[in-house]
C-alpha cells in the first residue's frame, strides 16, 4: 500500500475551510490549475469527490463534512510537533530525571537541587544513582540524564560536557589526630599512614604522582573505591584521607580539613549529557539549575576544625 502524501493534509484543511478552489489557491499561494489538481489527488486518495458543485459554488460531501473538524485537529497537532516550544510550563511539568554522580555530589549539592525543583516544577521528581564508572552507556541509551565527574578517556565523543565547578584536594584527619597540632610539613604527611582512593585497588594516584617530584612516598595501608568510605575511615581511626575539597564537604563535618603542604592540580567537576536532550527544554532548565547551585570555582581555604 502506498503511503499517503501527509501534505495533503493541510491542502484538504484549506480546501473544507475555504469552500472555494479559488479562495484555497489564494491562501495558500498557488494557482487555480495547480489547486484543482491537489483537489483531483484528494478525491484520489480519499475515493471520495469531497467538494461537489452546486450550482455555482462547491459544497462538501458527508465524507468531507466528517472529515473537516479531524483534518484540522491532525494539522495543528502536527504544526505543534515541528513548532519549537517556545515556552515551558514548570508548574504543569511531571517528569522524572536520573541523575548519576559519585558520593559526595548528592549528599552536597542535592538538598539545594530539590528544593529548587519543588518551587519551580512540583511535579518533577529527582533520582540520584551512584556512579561507579565513567561509561557513557546509560547516557546513551537514556536511562540516566544527566551526569557529574571529571572528564575521562572513557566518555563518549558525543557526549555534552560543561564544567561546574573546580575542586583541589585536602587532608582530612579525625578530631584530635596528631596533625590537629603544629604544621603540617610534606614529611609529616608522608610520615602518618594513609587510605588511599581507587576502583582498581592499589593503583598509583593522583597523591602519589605529586609527590613524586618531590622524591617522597607515603604509606597506603588500606584502598577503598569511594571518598565516602574513605572518610569512615579516617573519622574512625589514625589514618589520613585526602579526598576533593567541595565535593565532600557535608562528609567532612566533624573532621578536620587541612590544606596539602605540597601543590598538587585542581580538578574540574563537569555536568555531562546526551546531545539528542541538547533542546529539550525541562532538561535545559534542569541543566540550569544544577550550574546555578554549583556555581562559582573559587575555593575557601578549608578550615580546621
Amino acid at each position: 500500500m502506498e503511503t499517503p502524501d501527509l501534505n495533503l493534509l493541510l491542502t484538504l484543511d484549506v480546501l473544507l475551510t475555504e469552500g472555494s478552489v479559488a479562495r484555497a489557491a489564494e491562501r495558500l499561494r498557488l494557482s487555480p490549475s495547480a489547486m484543482s489538481r491537489a483537489l483531483a489527488r484528494l478525491r484520489e486518495t480519499t475515493g471520495d469527490p469531497l467538494l461537489v458543485r452546486a450550482g455555482r459554488g462547491l459544497v462538501p460531501t458527508p465524507r468531507a463534512i466528517e472529515l473537516r473538524e479531524r483534518v484540522s485537529q491532525l494539522r495543528q497537532e502536527a504544526e505543534g510537533v515541528l513548532r519549537p516550544v517556545e515556552h515551558l510550563q514548570l508548574s504543569q511539568l511531571n517528569r522524572i530525571f536520573t541523575l548519576r554522580t559519585r558520593e559526595g555530589f548528592a549528599e552536597n549539592f542535592g538538598p539545594a537541587l530539590i528544593a529548587k525543583v519543588a518551587e519551580q516544577a512540583p511535579g518533577v521528581r529527582l533520582a540520584f544513582v551512584q556512579k561507579t564508572n565513567k561509561d557513557s552507556t546509560a547516557l546513551r541509551d537514556g536511562s540516566v540524564d544527566l551526569e557529574t565527574g571529571v572528564i575521562g578517556n572513557e566518555m563518549g565523543p558525543e557526549v555534552r560536557a560543561q564544567a561546574l565547578f573546580r575542586d583541589r584536594f585536602v587532608g582530612v584527619v579525625r578530631a584530635g589526630h596528631d596533625l590537629t597540632q603544629g604544621e603540617i610539613s610534606v614529611a609529616r604527611y608522608c610520615t602518618g599512614k594513609h587510605v588511599g582512593i581507587s576502583r582498581r585497588g592499589f593503583d598509583h594516584g593522583l597523591v602519589d604522582d605529586a609527590l613524586n617530584p618531590l622524591g617522597m612516598t607515603r604509606e597506603v595501608v588500606t584502598s577503598v573505591d569511594a571518598f565516602s568510605t574513605a572518610l569512615a575511615f579516617a573519622r574512625g581511626s589514625d589514618l589520613i584521607a585526602t579526598v576533593p575539597e567541595k565535593h565532600t564537604g557535608n562528609l567532612r563535618t566533624g573532621m578536620n580539613s587541612f590544606a596539602l603542604p605540597f601543590a598538587m592540580p585542581a580538578i574540574t567537576i563537569s555536568l555531562f549529557w546526551h546531545p539528542r536532550l541538547d533542546a529539550d527544554p525541562a532538561h535545559r532548565w534542569l541543566r540550569g539549575l544544577v550550574r546555578e547551585i554549583c556555581a562559582g570555582d573559587l575555593l575557601q581555604t578549608p578550615a580546621n576544625s
